[in-house]
């Protein structure tokens, strides 16, 4: 496990209330420090502290989610790609010097590859825009450049976390940027978790291709179908949002770097902008371009609604497929009770025996929460005023939350209840035989006003559809066999195949998850 993974559990990360209260960050009382100044005055800072004065004053301004940013591991990830590329072009046109250019390279790398995750500690909500991350990854990349350089934290007459980490930039360029970034690099692992759950309905549709029930709109008895059409509609509908969710990322390609404050580009030296997203695209990967008005893509937030609904799209499917399954494996004696789900806890402090649809419901209440952080990125994004918008640290967080329960949530249901998924077939059988859903195949032999009136002499009665056909000589046995064929029924092939099932493609699930980034279409126009 990386340092990363190690502190960056958003159940259980906190984040430390400020700089003189906690024992997370140690004080001058039981530690060595050392003193940074700002603007505003000098605080002592742990010498053991990668991080300084503007995010000691970041988490005393902000215990509120008590969560820092380090639970996203992928955005940390990516401000070191900003972070890193900006390096490489400052120092490509000459603005920054090769040396600390190269430090701050090396620093970049090695948080890339999960270390000092536990250093951006500011929290994931704050005001400001952004700019307290963005300290804190000036910071921490600028003290791992000087210990990198056989120098001491705080040195920074000699690499300056604004002077040469944050040299041609701003927070109101880095930080929308890292975002965008950071959305890229989850989405890949939530896409492969949605894959591989697509494909274990998919499984579950194979395995119940057979298997003839009674389909059901608005609660109520409808046709014929058979099961298998039931799971892999589920697949189906999986796989559609893994579309849905491929196209919405391709809008993050276009990134505002070069704009720094406010998009005219102030303080950003010729060929920076062209050199800085060459740079960016070849660290990540990824199909990056400049925006075209900087002034525009530095004030407007609209492509994250776009991204939040997508979201918010897939995690409201996901959970009516859940709702689903608790229907029907509903009971056992007293619901509709076709499928079994797996039994995974005690459902009950005082029934004895009771087995509750745990997976499923979790499921659900994870969607609910992706509902209400699009209604939160939708308020953010309106939210932003003239050239900037302040509030994009709550954007941030609500989307990135979203995609790791999203994801979490994928990985669970597949694995805790979706392979484990039976089906009761004798008594799904019985249901059949008894149900009269199978009168719709004959009105148009017998005559919509005759199978209404056998429908319900059938229920009456409670006798098969088929034995009174016969009984008020309708149609002769035999005739009633072929109308009544489960191929006919449910318009299932006779090789027993599903349609629209798994393709066979591999996804890869976030404990497997490669070094190779998936790659962003250019957005069109």
């Amino acid at each position: 496990m990386t340092e990363s993974n190690a502190s960056a559990d958003p159940n259980t990360a906190s984040l430390p209330l400020n700089s003189s209260t906690t024992s997370q960050i140690p004080t001058s009382q039981n530690f060595p420090t050392r003193t940074e100044t700002d603007s505003i005055g000098s605080l002592e800072i742990p010498d053991t502290a990668y991080w300084g004065v503007h995010t000691a004053r970041a988490n005393e301004n902000f215990p509120i989610a008590r969560r820092p940013i380090s639970v996203y591991p992928d955005f940390v990830r990516a401000f070191a790609c900003v972070k890193q590329a900006a390096a490489r072009a400052n120092a490509e046109i000459g603005a920054l010097d090769d040396q600390r250019a190269n430090l701050i390279d090396a620093a970049c790398e090695e948080i890339k590859s999960g270390k000092l995750h536990d250093q951006f500690a500011v929290g994931v909500v704050q005001g400001g825009a952004g700019t307290s991350t963005n300290m804190n990854a000036n910071e921490v990349i600028t003290n791992r450049a000087l210990e990198i350089a056989g120098r001491s934290k705080g040195d920074y007459a000699f690499i300056h976390p604004n002077d040469h980490t944050n040299h041609s930039q701003s927070t109101n360029d880095t930080y929308p940027t890292a975002i965008k970034i950071a959305l890229a690099f989850s989405l890949q692992n939530l896409l492969g978790e949605l894959t591989l759950l697509a494909d274990a309905f998919a499984a579950k549709g194979r395995e119940f291709a057979r298997i003839v029930k009674v389909g059901r709109t608005q609660l109520q008895d409808a046709v014929p179908m058979t099961l298998g059409q039931e799971f892999n509609a589920f697949a189906t509908t999986l796989r559609e949002d893994v579309e849905r969710l491929e196209e919405a990322v391709a809008l993050l390609g276009e990134v505002n770097m070069g704009a720094t404050a406010i998009g005219t580009s102030i303080n950003a030296p010729v060929g920076y902008k062209e050199a800085v997203i060459k740079h960016l695209r070849e660290i990540t990967g990824l199909d990056l371009k400049t925006a075209g008005d900087l002034v525009e893509s530095t004030s407007d937030t609209g492509v994250f609604i776009t991204f939040s609904g997508a979201l918010k799209r897939s995690a409201l499917k996901m959970s009516k497929i859940a709702n689903d399954l608790r229907l029907l494996s509903s009971g056992p004696q007293a619901g509709i009770g076709e499928i079994n789900l797996p039994a995974r806890q005690a459902g009950s402090s005082i029934m004895p025996g009771k087995v509750n649809p745990v997976i499923p419901e979790a499921v659900s209440q994870v969607a609910y929460s992706v509902a209400g952080a699009d209604v939160t990125v939708s308020m953010a994004v309106e939210g932003g005023q003239l050239q900037l918008n302040a509030f994009e640290p709550i954007i941030a967080h609500s989307l990135f939350q979203s995609i790791t329960w999203l994801e979490r949530a994928a990985q669970t249901f597949r694995i805790n209840c979706v392979n484990g998924i039976t089906a009761n077939e004798a008594y799904i059988e019985d249901t059949v035989d008894r149900s009269v859903t199978v009168i719709t195949a004959l009105a148009p032999v017998i005559g919509y006003v005759a199978a209404a009136k056998l429908a319900k002499e059938a229920l009456a009665k409670n006798e098969p559809i088929a034995d009174l056909v016969v009984e008020h000589g309708l149609l002769e046995r035999d005739e009633l066999g072929e109308i009544l064929h489960p191929e006919r029924l449910t318009g299932m092939p006779a090789d027993d195949s599903v349609g629209n099932i798994a393709t066979g493609t591999e996804a890869v699930p976030r404990d497997e998850v490669t070094t190779e980034l998936p790659i962003i279409p250019a957005p069109e126009g």
